[in-house]
C-alpha cells in the first residue's frame, strides 16, 4: 500500500477526463494520443520505478456550469479549505489528450500523486502508432499553485497537503474520530460479509481493515464502488480525515444498502418461480385425472388452437372443405384412440403450410445483382451472363415460368454457391435439398399416412421450414440418386420440375394438390450421364469448367485467404501469403478443377501460423515479479473518446499481483521451405510427362472425369506370345473396343507406315501386345482414347519417343478418320494445369475453342487433325517419318 512519500516541488500532469485517481487505489490505463505518449516516454519510461506523474481531474466547460454549485457546497464543508479551479483555454496551453477542443478546459486545483507499477509498450497495425499500457498506483494529495506546459504535455508547481505523521496522531486520539471509525469499520466488515456471501472472495480486505488506517482505508475503499465524478471530487478535496472517513461512511453504507435490495428482489423473484413450478405440477396432477375420467378440457383448448391456426393459413376452397372434414373427425375420437395423434400432427402440418404467404421480391436491380455475382464468383463469365439473362426476364415478367437451371461441373467450382446468390439476388429465401444418394421415392413425395412413422417428403418439409411459398429451391447432386426396390426418386421429381404438372403437385402425405409454381427451382450436378433423359429434358444445362491457374490465384487472393484467416481468428498482420507462394501451392499441391484442396492447403498453413501466434509474447515491464491479478472485485472502465482507457483495480492487489500479458505478433510470411515443411514434398512437378515418355510406346492422352478433365498416359510394351492382346486399367468395354481398332489399323498401315517389311504380313508374328492404363484403381471408359492407343502402338512399333509436351483426344474409326468428342474445354484446362503446351484435337471440335480462356488458348497450341496420319505428324518430334511411304 501507498507509504509515506517526498513529492518534488513540480510535477509532469496527466489529465483524467471526468474521472479521479485517489490515494492507495490502482487504475490501468491506456495512453494512445501523443501528448500521454510523450509524458510517458520521458516521465516514467525512462526513469523506471522512480518516476512520479500527478493524475488531475479536468472536466469540459460545457458540464461545469451545472456542477459549481454542487462542488462549492462539496469542498465549503471543510474550514477554511479553497475551491478555486484553475482555467486554461487549449490554444495556448495544453491539449488535453491530444485533440483540437475550441472550448474551455477546467482543471481541478487538486490531485493525487502516482507512480508506475507497470509498464508495457506495444506497436499498433497497420499505423504502426506507439501505445503504453501504464498501471498507476495512487500516493497522496497535493495542491496545483501553478500550471504551465512543457512540450506536448503540462507540469505543474505543487504543494503537499497530507498530514503529518504527528498531526494524524492526534486526530486518531480524538473521541469524534473514534466514533466515527467504529461506524466505519462496522459498516465494512457487514459489506464485507455480504460480499463473501456472494463472492467466496473478502479474506484479502479483512486484512486490510485490521492492519492499514482508517483514513487510508476510506479512500481504497471508495475508489472500488461506483460512483459520480461529483462524488470522486468530494472525496478528493476531503483532507480533514474526519470529514473522509464520514463520507466513506456514508457511500459504504449506500452500497451496502443497493446490495441488501437486490438480494431482496432476487429472492422474491425466486419465490414466483418456486409459486410457478407448484402450479405446473398440480396442472400436471389435473390434467392426469382429467384424462383419467376422460374429460380433458386441455385437449379442447389445443384443438381449438389447430382451428385457429387453419383458419388463418389461407388455405384454397377445396382444401379449406377437406381439413374441415378432418377436424371434425378428429373431434369426434379420443385421445387414447389410435390414430388420434397423427390425425392431429396432419391438421397441424395444414396450418403450418404457406399456401398464399409469399416474401416479397425487392425491386430487381441487374447492376447490383451482376455485382453480386462478381463479388461472390470469380470467372464464370458465361454462367454469370446466363443468371443475369434469367434474372432480367423474371424482371420484365415476375409471373414467367422460366425454365429450370441445372449448373454441372466438377466438385469444388461454385454451384452450390450461384444457387445462393439468386436468391440473394431475388430477394426470396433460400432452401436446399440434398438428393445424393436418395434412392426411395418417399423421399419426393411423401409416405403414405396409414403408414407407422409417416411424413411429408422433402419438398413440402421445407416449405413448412421457410415459411413461404416462393423460395428459391437448390436440388443439389441431382445426378446422384438412385432406384431400388423402393422405386425411382428422379422419376418422382419429374412432376416437381414440370411447369405443367407441379402447380398441383401431390405429396403422399399432404394428399391434397399443393402449388409448387411460384417455386424457382435450380440443381446441380457433376455430369448430366447418370441424369435420365425425361428429367434431363425438363431443365436447361449450364457447363461450369475447372479454373485455370490465374483464375485459382485471383481466387484464393480475393476469397479464399480471408476466409481462411477469418475461420482460424487470424489477419493480415499475423499472416501474410504471397502471391507466388500462392501460384506453387496451386501448381505444386493441387491440379484440381475447383478449389476446395487450394482452401484446404492454404488452411494447413493457416494453422501452422496459429501455433506460432499463441506462443508468441513480448511484453516490456518495470517490475521483475509480476505476477497474475486475482479476479476483481469490481470492474470499472472508463473509455474517453478512445483515446485513453481506464480500469479501476480492486483494492487489496498490490505490485506484486499485476499481469504482463501483454503480446506483441509479428507478422508470419510464408515462403517456399515454409510450404515443404507444412505441406510436405510438393505433388506434382512438371517433369513428369517427360519422364513417362522418355521410353518408345508411351503417349499422354486427355480425358473427362466428373472431377473435370484429366491427363491419362497409355503404355504399351511388346513381349513374345502368339498375337494376342492384354488390357489393364480396369477398363470399360467402350475403351477394349477402342484398343481393338486401334491395334487393327496399325496392323493394317504397317508396311505403309515402315512398322514392318513389305514382305511381313503379320506385325504380331511371335509376341503379343500389353497396353496399360495406369492409375488401375481407377475405373475408365469412353469414346476418346482411340487416337492415343495409335499414337502409342506407333511409338512401340517404330522404337520412336512421342513428344513429352504433347496431349491428344479423339476417337478413330476403322477407316482412320478421327471423330470429335466431348469435354473438349475441360481437357485444355487439365492440359494447361499439367503444364502441356500443345494438345492435338479432331478438325470437327474447333468450334468448341471458342468456350476456352483465352489465356489458356495463348500458352496452348492447339493441333487439329482430320484423319490419324495427322495425329501421327503431330506427335512426334519432327514429324511422322512414315507418311511419305503411305499409300493413303
Amino acid at each position: 500500500m501507498a507509504e509515506a512519500v517526498e513529492l518534488p516541488g513540480r510535477l509532469a500532469i496527466l489529465p483524467f477526463r471526468n474521472k479521479v485517481l485517489l490515494p492507495g487505489a490502482f487504475i490501468r490505463i491506456r495512453c494512445t494520443s501523443h501528448s500521454s505518449v510523450k509524458l510517458v516516454e520521458q516521465e516514467l519510461w525512462q526513469r523506471e520505478e522512480k518516476g512520479l506523474i500527478g493524475i488531475l481531474p479536468v472536466r469540459d466547460a460545457a458540464e461545469i456550469t451545472s456542477m459549481d454549485s454542487v462542488l462549492s457546497q462539496g469542498v465549503g464543508s471543510e474550514s477554511g479549505e479553497r475551491s478555486s479551479k484553475v482555467q486554461v483555454s487549449t490554444s495556448d496551453a495544453h491539449k488535453v489528450d491530444g485533440k483540437n477542443h475550441p472550448e474551455v478546459i477546467h482543471w481541478h486545483n487538486r490531485g493525487v500523486a502516482a507512480r508506475a507499477l507497470h509498464l508495457s509498450r506495444g506497436v499498433e497495425k497497420p499505423s504502426g502508432r506507439v501505445t503504453y499500457i501504464v498501471v498507476l498506483e495512487g500516493l497522496c494529495r497535493f495542491n496545483v499553485d501553478e500550471l504551465s506546459t512543457r512540450g506536448p504535455y503540462c507540469t505543474a508547481k505543487i504543494s503537499p497537503i497530507e498530514m503529518t505523521k504527528a498531526e494524524m496522531e492526534q486526530v486518531e486520539q480524538d473521541l469524534d474520530f473514534v466514533t466515527l471509525s467504529r461506524q466505519f469499520k462496522a459498516t465494512a466488515m457487514e459489506l464485507i460479509s455480504v460480499l463473501e456471501q456472494k463472492q467466496k472472495t473478502g479474506g484479502r480486505i479483512k486484512v486490510l481493515l485490521e492492519t492499514l488506517p482508517f483514513h487510508k482505508l476510506a479512500d481504497i475503499f471508495v475508489a472500488s464502488f461506483e460512483m459520480s465524478f461529483e462524488e470522486q471530487l468530494s472525496m478528493l478535496d476531503s483532507i480533514d480525515p474526519k470529514v473522509r472517513l464520514s463520507k466513506a461512511t456514508e457511500l459504504v453504507d449506500r452500497h451496502l444498502q443497493s446490495i441488501r435490495v437486490a438480494e431482496k428482489i432476487t429472492q422474491k423473484v425466486e419465490g414466483q418461480l418456486s409459486k410457478s413450478q407448484k402450479e405446473f405440477l398440480l396442472r400436471q396432477q389435473m390434467r392426469a385425472i382429467k384424462e383419467e375420467l376422460g374429460d380433458n378440457d386441455d385437449d379442447e383448448d389445443d384443438l381449438a388452437a389447430v382451428e385457429r391456426k387453419m383458419q388463418s393459413a389461407g388455405m384454397p376452397s377445396n382444401i379449406w372443405k377437406h381439413a374441415q372434414r378432418e377436424l371434425r373427425r378428429l373431434k369426434k375420437m379420443q385421445p387414447q384412440q389410435p390414430g388420434y395423434n397423427s390425425s392431429r400432427v396432419y391438421l397441424e402440418l395444414l396450418g403450418d403450410l404457406p399456401w398464399q404467404k409469399a416474401s416479397e421480391e425487392q425491386e430487381l436491380d441487374l447492376k447490383a445483382a451482376k455485382d453480386r455475382l462478381d463479388y461472390d464468383h470469380y470467372g464464370l463469365v458465361k454462367v454469370k451472363q446466363r443468371i443475369i439473362e434469367y434474372l432480367a426476364v423474371r424482371k420484365l415478367k415476375p409471373d414467367a415460368r422460366g425454365p429450370v437451371l441445372c449448373f454441372v461441373g466438377p466438385p469444388g467450382i461454385g454451384k452450390t454457391s450461384l444457387a445462393s446468390s439468386i436468391a440473394d439476388s431475388l430477394g426470396r429465401k433460400f432452401m436446399r435439398i440434398s438428393l445424393g444418394g436418395v434412392k426411395d421415392e418417399a423421399d419426393i413425395r411423401g409416405h403414405r399416412r396409414t403408414y407407422i412413422g409417416s411424413m411429408p417428403g422433402r419438398l413440402i418439409d421445407g416449405l413448412k421450414r421457410v415459411g413461404v411459398c416462393n423460395p428459391v429451391v437448390l436440388l443439389d447432386e441431382i445426378d446422384k440418386t438412385g432406384s431400388d426396390v423402393r422405386g425411382d426418386p428422379a422419376s418422382a421429381l419429374l412432376e416437381v420440375l414440370d411447369p405443367e404438372q407441379n402447380k398441383s403437385f401431390n405429396d403422399h402425405y399432404l394428399n391434397v394438390p399443393f402449388d409448387l409454381s411460384k417455386v424457382i427451382f435450380v440443381a446441380t450436378a457433376n455430369c448430366v450421364q447418370p441424369i435420365p433423359p425425361p428429367l434431363l429434358d425438363r431443365m436447361e444445362v449450364i457447363e461450369l469448367p475447372g479454373y485455370t491457374v490465374e483464375e485459382k490465384l485471383r481466387i484464393a487472393m480475393q476469397h479464399l485467404i480471408p476466409r481462411v484467416l477469418d475461420k482460424h481468428g487470424l489477419s493480415s498482420a499475423f499472416l501474410q501469403i504471397p502471391e507466388d507462394m500462392v501460384k506453387l501451392v496451386i501448381q505444386r499441391y493441387t491440379r484440381e478443377a475447383g478449389v476446395r484442396n487450394l482452401e484446404r492447403n492454404l488452411a494447413a498453413l493457416a494453422r501452422a501460423a496459429a501455433v506460432g501466434v499463441a506462443e508468441q509474447e513480448q511484453a516490456v515491464s518495470v517490475s521483475k515479479d509480476v505476477h497474475k491479478l486475482a479476479s476483481p472485485l469490481l470492474d470499472n472502465r472508463l473509455v474517453e473518446e478512445a483515446e485513453m482507457e481506464m480500469e479501476v483495480i480492486p483494492m487489496g492487489v498490490n505490485n506484486h499481483e499485476i499481469s504482463n500479458a501483454f503480446r506483441i505478433a509479428s507478422p508470419l510470411v510464408v515462403d517456399e521451405a515454409m510450404l515443404e515443411k507444412i505441406l510436405g514434398p510438393p505433388m506434382f512437378d512438371d517433369q513428369e510427362a517427360a519422364d513417362r515418355v522418355a521410353t518408345p510406346g508411351v503417349s499422354v492422352g486427355l480425358v473427362w472425369t466428373t472431377f473435370g478433365g484429366e491427363v491419362q498416359f497409355v503404355e504399351a510394351t511388346a513381349m513374345a506370345g502368339n498375337g494376342e492382346l492384354h488390357l489393364t486399367g480396369q477398363l470399360g468395354d467402350v475403351i477394349k473396343e477402342s484398343a481393338q481398332i486401334a491395334l487393327t489399323w496399325v496392323r493394317a498401315r504397317a508396311a505403309d507406315l515402315k512398322l514392318a517389311a513389305a514382305e511381313e504380313t503379320n506385325l504380331l508374328q511371335g509376341r503379343g501386345i500389353h497396353i496399360h492404363f495406369p492409375a488401375g484403381a481407377v475405373p475408365k471408359d469412353g469414346p476418346s482414347a482411340g487416337v492415343t492407343l495409335v499414337t502409342a502402338l506407333v511409338s512401340l512399333f517404330s522404337q520412336k519417343n512421342v513428344r513429352a509436351d504433347t496431349a491428344m483426344t479423339g476417337e478413330m474409326t476403322l477407316r482412320g478418320l478421327v471423330l470429335p468428342v466431348g469435354g473438349v474445354k475441360e481437357k485444355i484446362l487439365a492440359a494447361h494445369r499439367y503444364g502441356i503446351k500443345r494438345v492435338i484435337l479432331p478438325e470437327r471440335n474447333v468450334k468448341n475453342l471458342v468456350e476456352v480462356p483465352a489465356t489458356v488458348l495463348s500458352s496452348v497450341e492447339i493441333l487439329l487433325a482430320k484423319r490419324m496420319e495427322d495425329v501421327l505428324e503431330h506427335a512426334f518430334d519432327g514429324g511422322s517419318p512414315w507418311r511419305q511411304h503411305s499409300k493413303l
